[in-house]
């Protein structure tokens, strides 16, 4: 050990002298002990302190705290990145894709990071030909979001996980999640009068659907500059149900009508749940073309947890499948939450709508069960109508706290799952019907 350690001194001293002769280059040794440099070792140094000063300035200029300070901007949406990630974690508010979606944003507004490039998917197209010189990790799982690959792949786990049997037992259910949709059309033409392109209007409307993936696909297709605002919105309003829907449900019900008690649903045979998605896809595809993507993957999805001949596959989908596109769908939509894109009045009118778009799918739903109440002999809880949006199976949920609220003895969760599963098709055929007019 004594003679390795010996050795190495001496090359480290042998390199230390190469090194200073280098450096020194012709320098001499006077008489009296000083060193001569000749003017041309004096231009090298010069140069060399020049070359060394340039490069640490390059790598000051290079650090993200510089544009920090140049453009506040990004010190904003870094803090509203921050605020998501705490309502994620803390508040436990949609956490499976707010918190990707959150960190998503941190990514894009780190300055100098390079992770996504707006500029390569300007104007709606995706410009390949910058991708070899410019594109970043983020710009690269985008291309998911844009192609309408990840919603897709959303849905087909949605699907797996989705029981239509409430649905197939009480298909009055249907109408109760169509008329849910009310607000996506409603604020589709109040945002067309204020200004918004049709484009920008209608996805701004699906958020009245609750329904993230959809919202996701529909604005990745008509204007995906507004995808960071409108992912956010749609997800944000989707993990505020118990807190929205309460409030406009006891508005427009009375006291007797959240009382009501229905009748138990009929048992669904394995035969209607396995007719049930290949019926609805054909049907719904023949008629509207453009919603055959969304509803195809998410029939896909519940015939093979039906059909019971492909559980591996339908375990699948449910978990591994699942929670990898939600990580990459949240991420890339996240990204897209730039500060010239989130940081405007556009962006405040789409909170704003969404919302809006968001109590009437709520008020669109139980008004409809109160009308159908006039002409039916069977009674039905006007609160299972407000489950008509997608957020499944949060939604349903609501109905059942606020009419045990009323009726401790009453149980309306299986019920609101019906007009709650029916919002998740009723969704999808918006889109389809927006796409089908606008795209």
């Amino acid at each position: 050990m004594k003679n390795i350690k010996k050795y190495l001194f001496m090359l480290l001293a042998v390199a230390a002298v190469g090194l200073t002769v280098q450096a020194w280059g012709s320098a001499s040794v006077q008489t009296d002990g000083t060193v001569a440099v000749t003017p041309a070792t004096e231009q090298t140094a010069a140069d060399a302190d020049i070359q060394i000063g340039e490069s640490l300035m390059n790598f000051v200029q290079s650090m993200g705290f510089v544009g920090l300070i140049q453009d506040w901007r990004f010190i904003v949406m870094l803090v509203i990145a921050c605020v998501l990630v705490y309502l994620a974690i803390v508040k436990q508010y949609e956490p499976l894709l707010l918190l990707p979606i959150a960190f998503g944003m941190i990514l894009t507004n780190l300055p100098g990071a390079g992770m996504y490039h707006s500029e390569l998917f300007a104007g709606g197209h995706v410009h390949w030909q910058g991708f070899d010189s410019l594109a970043g990790l983020v710009d690269y799982l985008y291309l998911g979001v844009k192609l309408g690959i990840y919603p897709c792949l959303i849905f087909v786990g949605v699907g797996a996980m989705t029981d239509f049997g409430p649905l197939i037992a009480n298909p009055k259910s249907l109408l109760l999640g169509a008329a849910a949709q009310l607000g996506i059309f409603a604020t589709y033409l109040g945002a067309t009068a204020l200004g918004f392109t049709p484009a920008e209007a209608a996805s701004t409307g699906i958020i009245g659907g609750a329904d993230g993936p959809t919202a996701i696909y529909l604005t990745s297709k008509l204007a995906p500059h507004l995808l960071g605002p409108i992912a956010v919105a749609a997800y944000s309003y989707m993990a505020l149900v118990p807190v929205i829907q309460p409030p406009i449900m006891k508005a427009l019900t009375t006291k007797e009508e959240r009382k009501i008690v229905m009748k138990q649903l009929r048992p669904v045979s394995k035969t209607e749940k396995i007719l049930f998605p290949i019926v609805l896809t054909i049907i719904i595809s023949l008629l509207l073309p453009s919603a055959a993507p969304l509803i195809g993957c998410l029939m896909l999805g519940n015939l093979m947890k039906e059909c019971g001949v492909v559980e591996r596959l339908s375990k699948t989908v449910q978990n591994e499948l699942m929670n990898i596109v939600t990580i990459f769908l949240g991420i890339s939509v996240g990204a897209t939450a730039t500060a010239d894109a989130f940081l405007n009045w556009q962006t405040l009118g789409i909170l704003v709508l969404g919302v809006t778009a968001f109590c009437l799918g709520t008020a669109g739903g139980v008004i409809l069960a109160k009308i159908i109440n006039l002409f039916s002999k069977e009674k039905i809880n006007p609160l299972i109508g407000s489950a008509g949006v997608s957020a499944v199976p949060m939604a349903a949920r609501v109905s059942q706290k606020v009419g045990q609220s009323e009726n401790p003895a009453n149980f309306l969760l299986m019920h609101a799952m019906g007009p709650n599963v029916a919002g998740v098709i009723g969704s999808a055929v918006a889109a389809g019907i927006l796409l089908s007019f606008l795209g």
